[in-house]
């Protein structure tokens, strides 16, 4: 464990010397936050108005929250960086290395975006708590239960995608599934909620990624629940799992698949 650890150090440290390209890209992150904000200050005709069982404020909240999430992931970037790992061989210097390669990127990535998913929170947290006044999260507690299903959200996310890079082995370039991937989280997790959709779709989005790695944590940030946590973290868990063990597997089977071809 501990050289897990000393891998996320280094890209933490190394992460602190790019701060200031945090601040530019938040940039667009506001800018794409506005427009929401004017489009649901549109749909509200009055604010206190509820439209799916939620108001204006709440809407703001759940697009911040999902949005902090999937700005501060570098999703592209780490599908990218894997991508290029596979294509260039560079991945088979990890071979010989005492550390799982898919143990190495989750904590090389953790440290990597810390800072990042850090400031974008901090940032956005004391910008609409300004603007809206209305500051969701009641107590400690709450907070708590919101924190821990989104570290698990980014995790699953990084899994995700790490299968996704590594499908690499198989395929020229992998950055095509991960363009698909993003815009499903994008349209089912990030900018409706589950309760904005036909009903006889609520219950198969729950089998849908969005469903942990957004909309739950953002869900429980702007209405927790007790029930609802509890439902939102048996799923990640299954859901973490279950993308260990593939992305685990699809490593392995290009691995194999290296050696078979003399890579």
């Amino acid at each position: 464990m501990r050289k897990y650890i000393y891998i996320f150090k280094s890209e933490f440290m190394s992460s602190l010397q790019y701060v200031s390209n945090v601040f530019i890209n938040y940039i667009g992150y506001f800018i794409m936050m506005f427009m929401f904000w004017n489009l649901w200050k549109y749909m509200y005709q009055d604010e206190a108005n509820l439209i799916n069982g939620y108001t204006m404020n709440q809407m703001v909240w759940y697009v911040a929250m999902t949005e902090i999430l999937w700005y501060g992931l570098g999703g592209r970037k780490l599908c990218r960086r894997i991508t290029d790992d596979v294509r260039s061989g560079n991945i088979t210097y990890n071979l010989n290395k005492p550390y799982s390669y898919v143990s190495y990127i989750i904590f090389s990535h953790l440290g990597e975006i810390l800072i990042r998913t850090i400031l974008y929170t901090v940032l956005s947290l004391t910008l609409f708590n300004s603007i809206l006044g209305e500051f969701p999260i009641g107590n400690i507690y709450e907070a708590l239960g919101v924190f821990i299903t989104a570290f698990l959200a980014i995790v699953i996310s990084i899994l995700i995608i790490t299968s996704i890079g590594l499908i690499s082995f198989f395929m020229e370039d992998a950055s095509p599934i991960y363009w698909i991937y993003s815009k499903i989280i994008l349209v089912l997790g990030t900018l409706f909620p589950v309760e904005f959709f036909p009903m006889f779709l609520q219950k198969v989005f729950k089998f849908v990624p969005a469903y942990v790695v957004s909309y739950g944590p953002a869900k429980l940030f702007v209405d927790f629940s007790i029930d609802k946590f509890v439902e939102i973290i048996i799923v990640q868990l299954c859901y973490l799992l279950v993308s260990l063990l593939v992305a685990n597997l699809i490593y392995k089977k290009g691995v194999k698949k290296l050696n078979v071809n003399g890579g």
